[in-house]
């Protein structure tokens, strides 16, 4: 029997890539991080703080995103958003999701290519 670190490393492994789409998708709606979590969350994916903060200022270092802070409430939020470069990149990392989907679903029903 898998043990449950076993699984959870490779559920762990699998998702890592999905947040980064998930987040480009999400964001194409400028929105701040908690918000973000909130949203990714409510989509069944469900990523911890300490992981998406390090990923949106990796993702604005890259041009993947930009933000700009909103001052004009109480407490000031840095809103991001997909970039045109980011757009470029999701599109190429669609197209590829869908490809391993579609060689997946190829093994599991025995397809011969």
């Amino acid at each position: 029997m898998v043990s449950d670190d076993v699984l959870r490393t490779h559920l762990q492994e699998l998702r890592r890539g999905t947040v980064v789409v998930a987040s480009l998708i999400a964001l194409r709606r400028p929105d701040y991080g908690y918000a973000l979590l909130q949203r990714l969350a409510t989509h069944g994916f469900a990523v911890d703080a300490n992981t998406l903060y390090p990923l949106l200022r990796r993702l604005e270092e890259q041009g993947l995103l930009t933000s700009e802070w909103n001052t004009e409430e109480s407490r000031p939020r840095k809103f991001y958003r997909t970039s045109e470069e980011g757009e470029t990149v999701l599109r190429r990392l669609l197209d590829d999701l869908t490809a391993v989907q579609t060689a997946m679903t190829g093994l599991i029903e025995g397809v011969d290519r």
